[in-house]
């Protein structure tokens, strides 16, 4: 009995070690941002088409994922919610510091509604997109530094 015991606990610990390994290889090098020890994996929106697309081509996203948006330059960029499938939480970023946040934003119930833009109220050249609640769970403020990891001409 002693024996198999010892045999199931092996084989436990190798597949966690594998489960594991894959996780930590398959997300080796991935775009990141952190925000008080909270970090998302991101998907990036480089072009003007991506930008307008941006979640909305996502049914859901995983809690531990998000969406950068990256300008060329701070200013008020607007967006808005169209086609979106889900409920967002909108970070505006200038230089690595939160500028202003919009919460738990609601998809759209109609498609022929008219939609509300999300503005900073001061100039932004980063844009990040999370699941609609994580700002209040990770208790998120303006002012809060965001660090930026493996994204390349940023």
């Amino acid at each position: 009995m002693k024996k198999i015991l010892i045999i199931v606990g092996i084989i436990l610990f190798v597949v966690i070690i594998i489960v594991a390994g894959k996780y930590i290889y398959t997300n080796i090098g991935k775009p990141t941002a952190t925000i008080n020890n909270q970090s998302f994996l991101l998907y990036i929106a480089r072009t003007q088409k991506e930008k307008q697309i941006g979640l909305s081509k996502f049914e859901n996203l995983p809690e531990n994922y998000g969406m950068l948006f990256p300008f060329d330059r701070a200013a008020l960029h607007s967006f808005w919610m169209k086609d979106m499938k889900f409920p967002i939480d909108i970070i505006f970023i200038k230089d690595r510091t939160i500028v202003t946040m919009h919460k738990n934003i609601p998809n759209p119930s109609a498609e022929n509604t008219s939609l509300p833009l999300y503005m900073p109220s001061l100039p932004a050249n980063l844009v990040l997109e999370i699941n609609a609640g994580l700002s209040e769970k990770y208790n998120f403020q303006e002012g809060d530094t965001v660090v930026i990891k493996n994204l390349k001409d940023l």
